[in-house]
């Protein structure tokens, strides 16, 4: 006794019609997610972090004067960070003898270390002479804290500290 089970369905033979949609489908589901992989990769991260390398390179030079200055001066300044419902940052800045500093200007950003375009500028509000609290509340995570000090229009102190929030 052999029993066979019949489907009642004979093949489908394959045709060039058949292996042509099916190449065509294949094919196409690759470009389609390369095409959508490569929008998403351009629309996040543009790849930029220097507009011009050439304006950056000429203006190397004034840059490491103006750290030879700012290492000649021997000024310390020092952030302070609070954490809880009352975060911010405090910055003190003192010359060489320890005097605090009078006539800056606090120029402050919180720096993303991969997007540009994430970065925060902290305004700060100054509550003794060399001294200064930030007004701006400061988003969790890590960041890069860039200070910056200006007398007038010339600055005299930068510094970039990675820190965390």
């Amino acid at each position: 006794m052999s029993t066979t089970a019949t489907t009642g369905r004979s093949p489908r033979s394959i045709t060039g019609r058949t292996v042509l949609l099916y190449f065509v489908s294949f094919f196409g589901i690759i470009f389609a997610m390369n095409f959508y992989m490569v929008r998403v990769a351009i629309s996040s991260f543009s790849g930029v972090e220097t507009e011009s390398a050439y304006k950056a390179g000429l203006s190397f030079k004034n840059d490491v004067a103006a750290a030879h200055a700012q290492d000649a001066r021997h000024w310390s300044v020092e952030a302070f960070l609070q954490h809880g419902r009352a975060s911010g940052i405090t910055i003190a800045a003192r010359d060489a003898k320890g005097q605090s500093l009078t006539g800056l200007t606090p120029e402050v950003r919180l720096a993303h270390p991969t997007d540009k375009r994430r970065d925060v500028v902290l305004e700060f509000v100054e509550l003794t002479p060399g001294q200064f609290k930030s007004l701006t509340s400061i988003p969790e995570g890590q960041w890069d804290l860039v200070i910056g000090l200006q007398r007038e229009t010339e600055t005299v102190f930068r510094s970039k500290s990675r820190i965390s929030l």
